[in-house]
């Protein structure tokens, strides 16, 4: 089975959003995470785990929520670099953030 257009879709997007700086925009606004993904590549796969372990998809496979996941993500990546900043829910035991 092949991901349908609109995950392949919703992916692209949040790559581009995450390579041109805008991802989670305005949450991420003046945090430089680049920096953070050079440093730490583990923070760029487990970033993308969140986006994907958070997408749902209806019964034709069209992703009805890829703003949440995109948040989510870039709370990730805000707890990340800001220590004081903590994501509401939590990601503490989660499995969004299960790498598979």
């Amino acid at each position: 089975m092949k991901l349908s257009h609109s995950v392949s879709g919703a992916v692209r997007q949040f790559s581009y959003w995450i390579a041109n700086g805008t991802v989670g925009y305005p949450l991420l606004e003046g945090i430089d995470y680049f920096s953070e993904f050079k440093e730490s590549p583990s923070l760029l796969e487990t970033v993308y785990a969140i986006f994907m372990n958070n997408l749902e998809l209806d019964e034709n496979g069209e992703v009805l929520n890829a703003k949440y996941a995109e948040h989510r993500a870039a709370q990730y990546i805000k707890q990340w670099c800001v220590k004081e900043y903590i994501a509401e829910p939590t990601f503490e035991g989660s499995e969004e953030i299960e790498l598979y």
